[in-house]
């Protein structure tokens, strides 16, 4: 490929993710049409001291298969997951990496925490043992770059290269920044996403401190995240990695690639309201989500899906649900928007590539998942939510958004070729 050529259609080949729901493209699409839940009591620490003691973990991980035992060791959860979720990927777009000119394949894998466990394990050897106990690998470990720097280093990938954190806005940002580099000729192919580990005792007692975690149904995990529902009462928690391969159309068409869909538009802004709550008039979202209609050259009524945000919090669904309103209008209420954390959790730094893998498939398939455990309408959350079950209707361009703690917002546009 010409690398000035100007704004090369940009497209998704490949899709991995490592999740509660499974640990491969397939079982997870599977699993969240069937519309089952991840969340199960927290089984990563002993949670009986915390009032919100339910999580989405990645069961029966074994990172051996796909890194070294040494790299395991050497290497924190939240990087073992995104190595899973890149070695998925590759799988699934069926990527000869062997292949590639290297230096125009790129890794933008974020994270909005990083290497949490580890930080908190090597500063427990540190007030217990002494800091000669401390391991070396700790700070390369708990850094919230190294994930993008270890994938890139397996692969010989020596294209673009860094990790974005912008809190739940973080994998989201990574495809988009994706989207702009090899719009711009940066590189032809892409590994992006992001990867979260963070079911960790600092993470929860802080997260519970803020009083932003379910509480309520401690006893009934399953029913704990309810996003939209009037009774919701916080987020829950979930782990694991999503990541994509994105790269020009000529590219994909020339190495024989399975096209899932067009990736066309992206936007990010800040609300520049608050730390951690959005600006309830919606206005920061519905300009974000505007802007990524405006640059994938879009109508709003040419969206059928919307994976939203939904976190399960008193304020965000109300806040995402006003904003939907702002931009579609009419259209709101006849286009379909379910929130698949119902289903996961919130993977926080990893949540948008996972419900950018769920969108894409949506597209693909025209099935469409669930929101699970809506059961009471809130009259200011009134859209189609998709509730409790799959419906089936064919989708030609989908829209999926984040917000972050900072305000950060990010929207991404898909379409079908």
């Amino acid at each position: 490929m010409d690398q000035h050529t100007p704004n090369p259609r940009v497209v998704i080949t490949g899709i991995g993710v490592v999740t509660s729901l499974g640990h491969d493209i397939d079982s997870y699409w599977r699993n969240l049409l069937a519309g089952e839940c991840g969340i199960d009591r927290v089984t990563r620490f002993d949670p009986s001291e915390f009032s919100c003691q339910v999580s989405a973990e990645v069961q029966d991980f074994d990172p051996t298969l796909y890194m070294d035992a040494k790299e395991v060791r050497r290497n924190d959860r939240y990087t073992q997951l995104a190595m899973a979720a890149a070695k998925e990927a590759i799988k699934d777009g069926d990527l000869d990496v062997t292949g590639l000119d290297k230096t125009r394949f790129g890794v933008l894998i974020g994270s909005g925490i990083g290497g949490m466990e580890t930080f908190e394990t090597q500063y427990d050897r540190l007030t217990r043992l002494g800091p000669r106990k401390v391991s070396p690998f700790t700070i390369p470990s708990l850094i919230a770059n190294i994930a993008s720097g270890v994938v890139a280093i397996e692969l010989g990938a020596k294209g673009p290269n860094f990790g974005l954190v912008s809190a739940c806005s973080t994998s989201t940002h990574a495809i988009g920044e994706a989207l702009r580099m090899i719009r711009y000729g940066d590189a032809d192919i892409i590994l992006a996403g992001g990867s979260e580990s963070s079911v960790t005792r600092l993470s929860y007692a802080g997260f519970c401190s803020m009083k932003a975690m379910s509480t309520s149904r401690n006893d009934d995990p399953k029913r704990s995240s309810r996003p939209f529902d009037k009774t919701r009462d916080g987020f829950v928690m979930g782990e694991g990695s999503g990541i994509v391969i994105i790269e020009t159309e000529e590219h994909a068409k020339a190495r024989g690639a399975k096209i899932y869909c067009e990736l066309a538009g992206y936007s990010a802004n800040c609300d520049a309201y608050h730390i951690t709550s959005p600006d309830p008039t919606g206005e920061g979202l519905a300009l974000c989500l505007n802007n990524s209609l405006k640059d994938a050259g879009m109508a709003a009524h040419e969206i059928g899906y919307i994976n939203a945000h939904g976190t399960s919090t008193q304020l965000n669904d109300k806040t995402e649900t006003t904003a939907v309103k702002q931009v579609f209008g009419d259209h709101a209420h006849k286009l379909l928007m379910s929130s698949t954390k119902s289903m996961t959790g919130h993977l926080l730094g990893a949540a948008g590539a996972i419900e950018v893998a769920a969108s894409i498939k949506v597209i693909e398939t025209g099935e469409v998942p669930p929101t699970i455990n809506y059961e009471v309408p809130d009259e200011e959350c009134d859209l189609n939510y998709v509730p409790n079950k799959k419906t089936s209707t064919k989708v030609n361009a989908a829209m999926t958004n984040n917000l972050g703690f900072g305000g950060h917002n990010a929207s991404i546009v898909l379409k079908a070729l």
